[in-house]
């Protein structure tokens, strides 16, 4: 069951990425700007709790040093499909609400900036796999 869902969480990150290579080839700032915000907040989702940090048991010459090869490391918390799709839906909602708060506010050529880019999120997010 965890390799389901780590694969079908992998399969949005997946198309997020391929529609940010595809972004970039077409000298798309928009979408690259969109794209690369979603990827950033799903890789801060990922980042580990640091209320947890690794034991220091290295030198006492440097706090909290590590001993050993890759001591230090930690596993990025798996992300599960469910909240995978919530980050971006997250992004796609701010980027709508902020579009309506810019048109309101008379700056039509921000709002339509904005709501270019919430169209290119929820495009990735509405991608099925394999089409």
């Amino acid at each position: 069951m965890v390799a389901q869902v780590s694969s079908h969480a992998s399969a949005l990150h997946d198309r997020l990425q391929l529609a940010l290579r595809d972004a970039i080839k077409a000298h798309d700032a928009i979408a690259i700007s969109a794209l690369r915000s979603a990827l950033g907040a799903i890789g801060n989702a990922e980042a580990v709790d640091q209320a947890n940090p690794p034991r220091a048991t290295g030198s006492e010459h440097f706090a909290g040093s590590v001993t050993g090869l890759a001591a230090a490391e930690v596993r990025r918390r798996q992300i599960r499909p469910a909240e995978l799709d919530g980050i971006v839906r997250t992004e796609i909602a701010e980027r709508q609400l902020a579009a309506g708060e810019y048109e309101r506010l008379g700056q039509a050529d921000r709002a339509a900036r904005l709501r270019h880019e919430a169209s290119v999120l929820l495009s990735a997010l509405s991608t099925e796999p394999g089409s």
